[in-house]
């Protein structure tokens, strides 16, 4: 199944060596071999960040580049804005980034791969869905 992969998901699976976090990297990996994950350019800058050594960098930026960024649209900007403001009237805060991977996912009808437990009250109020795992 398609899904838009947050950030943690494509950190366990690039950098992490936890063992905790090993059965969503083989997830990924799966979900790659079968063109099934999707990434926008914000999540790219998120996970690029945490790179200080260019060295480190270059060679995630170069991992990385194989997958193209998934549209967003103007109107996505908009309905991540409305997202967030009805999440605010119910007491519920998020960043920006949250809101827009919850604007684009809805759009494209595709699920959101990640262990962020944001999502799981942003799913209380907003019609996302989220990506249950199919192995581990």
């Amino acid at each position: 199944m398609i899904a838009l992969v947050d950030t943690p998901i494509w950190s366990y699976a690039l950098r992490s060596r936890n063992p905790q976090f090993q059965a969503h990297a083989d997830e990924l990996i799966r979900m790659i071999a079968d063109s099934e994950a999707l990434i926008i350019g914000p999540i790219r800058q998120e996970v690029l960040s945490g790179y200080s050594d260019l060295k480190s960098f270059e060679f995630l930026e170069n991992k990385l580049s194989f997958f193209d960024n998934t549209p967003i649209v103007n109107s996505d900007y908009v309905q991540a804005a409305r997202y967030s403001n009805k999440c605010r009237r119910k007491g519920i805060q998020g960043s920006p980034t949250d809101f827009l991977i919850c604007a684009v996912a809805t759009r494209n009808d595709v699920p959101i791969f990640t262990t962020d437990k944001d999502f799981d009250h942003y799913k209380k109020r907003l019609p996302i869905r989220l990506y249950e795992m199919t192995s581990g």
